[in-house]
């Protein structure tokens, strides 16, 4: 492996951009560039001049809680009356159903971060009189609802640029060209802290015009008085938010209730101007998250008993397990085994739910497509996607769906980008955290840079929280001393080994003194 200066690694990490088209916010693609904008924003225009009723319906993930806030918030701008409905993830199921239009009484209905398979409710929105503006982003199949206006980057004839993008930010560009039709003077850049947000959260390629969209939200998000940031500042006594407390904390939070119990009460704690409200509303949300964290491990725990080190990927399935951590379990179980994560709970019915999570370059939606013989409902994109079936077919499920992946090169679990080369320990100073801070945001296609560091000697160590399960090492090596944390630590070394270990760069600030720490991944 190379060895690598602090100029190598520029080189490096500019190679990932230089495809870039859209890098600052003035470059962004328009939204004539996406079909049917003006098309849904002129019927839009017609409902606000004849005072009709209009509702929003979302998702009840991160991605389509902040659609309908942005779309709310542009109602309440202009004085317009609308109704918001999430589908409840347990009674309702997802996205926009015959049931949920049944009880709106309403002559215009706009999804956002869903309704691009919602063929049976696009029909009955046509029997009741119902005009259709469809937002998505998520895949769509060959034939399309029956819909007055769909919007969504990834329909066929649409010329909007080959980037991924989200829900959030197809329901944002919905708004400019609302804007536009109505002859509006209206900020848009007042919802790039909610884009930020939802970018990271759906896991978007946090390259082009989402880098430059994140970028400016979390310096949006940290001069925000919206009351739901100021209350999770005060809570967990947050100076500043940085990226990874979007990854690590917002979005989990945010993402609780509709794991939990009802996505709405997230809905109303990111759209309320109440400081008060939206202390209560967080309390209970973080009530919803611990929940969701014994969940959770309960969860993961019972996946490792059905796995087989052999298997080419990670398929495990239980009883009524909670449908509201199925997609985070299927991440974790990706994240630790490094292959693509299947997830499925079965209910009373025989039918099994599930949801997967994909590693490296494995496009999980053609995965899913090659079992689709017996597969039920499907969708999402290449790094996430939810699934149905019947239990009976769980096994033929297993058959293909494991087949496909053996025959998968390794390349195709590494994501190339991630372990940069091997590094001295003297090149890790504060000119590194700056040009490695100079690179952020990581995540998506831009993932955090990982060094090999050799022979490093064990000075000490000390095991870190309630359950000791985090090590923390003091390492030297030539006259260098660097600190270093192992969370969840798989291998434990002695005090006065040598080791080679791959590790990512942080800062570490303490009483205002900021120094570079190693954040280890694994010891070899």
């Amino acid at each position: 492996m190379n060895m690598l200066s602090k100029n190598d690694i520029k080189k490096i990490l500019k190679l990932r951009f230089e495809n870039d088209l859209h890098v600052k916010l003035c470059d962004l693609p328009l939204p004539c560039c996406l079909k049917d904008t003006y098309k849904a924003a002129n019927r839009i225009k017609e409902a606000i001049e004849k005072d009709q009723k209009i509702a929003i319906v979302g998702d009840y993930d991160v991605d389509g809680i902040i659609s309908c806030v942005i779309m709310a918030e542009f109602f309440d701008d202009i004085g317009f009356d609308y109704v918001v409905r999430i589908p409840n993830r347990f009674k309702d199921g997802y996205g926009l159903n015959e049931e949920i239009i049944n009880e709106l009484d309403v002559d215009l209905i706009i999804t956002v971060d869903n309704g691009i398979a919602a063929h049976k409710a696009a029909e009955l929105c046509k029997q009741k009189n119902i005009d259709l503006i469809i937002t998505d982003h998520h895949m769509p199949q060959d034939i399309l609802p029956d819909a007055f206006a769909i919007i969504n980057p990834k329909q066929k004839d649409c010329e909007f640029p080959d980037i991924e993008i989200c829900g959030a930010q197809v329901a944002w560009y919905l708004i400019a060209a609302l804007k536009e039709v109505c002859k509006l003077k209206y900020d848009m850049c007042k919802f790039i802290e909610l884009l930020a947000i939802a970018i990271i959260a759906d896991m978007m390629e946090l390259r082009d015009l989402n880098r430059a969209l994140v970028r400016r939200g979390i310096e949006s998000i940290n001069k925000s008085n919206r009351a739901a940031f100021k209350a999770i500042k005060y809570y967990y006594q947050k100076d500043k938010f940085e990226v990874d407390n979007i990854s690590f904390l917002i979005a989990p939070l945010i993402n609780s209730a509709g794991r939990m119990d009802d996505a709405m009460l997230s809905y109303e704690f990111l759209h309320t101007k109440d400081y008060k409200k939206a202390v209560e509303y967080l309390e209970q949300i973080i009530a919803f998250n611990n929940n969701r964290k014994d969940e959770e491990k309960q969860l993961f725990e019972e996946s490792l008993l059905q796995i087989k080190d052999e298997d080419a990927c990670i398929i495990v399935a239980g009883q009524n397990w909670h449908e509201g951590v199925l997609g985070i379990v299927a991440s974790r179980l990706a994240k630790h085994f490094n292959k693509p994560s299947f997830v499925f709970s079965q209910n009373e019915e025989n039918r099994l739910k599930g949801s997967a999570r994909s590693v490296g370059r494995i496009n999980i939606l053609a995965l899913i497509e090659k079992a689709a013989e017996v597969v039920g409902n499907y969708g999402g994109h290449k790094g996430a996607a939810g699934l149905s079936l019947d239990a009976n077919s769980l096994s033929a499920f297993k058959d293909i769906v494991f087949n496909e992946c053996a025959l998968l090169e390794e390349s195709e679990f590494l994501d190339p980008d991630e372990i940069l080369g091997e590094l001295d320990p003297n090149e890790i100073d504060f000119e590194m955290l700056e040009i490695l801070e100079s690179f952020e945001p990581f995540g998506h296609k831009n993932p955090r840079p990982f060094f090999m560091l050799s022979n490093l000697c064990v000075k000490n160590k000390r095991f870190l929280g309630k359950e000791e399960k985090h090590l923390k090492l003091i390492l030297t090596k030539n006259n260098k001393t660097l600190e270093a944390l192992f969370f969840n630590f798989d291998k434990e070394p002695n005090i006065g080994d040598k080791i080679t270990l791959v590790s990512s760069i942080s800062k570490n600030e303490f009483h205002g003194l900021i120094t570079p720490q190693l954040i280890v991944r694994e010891i070899l």
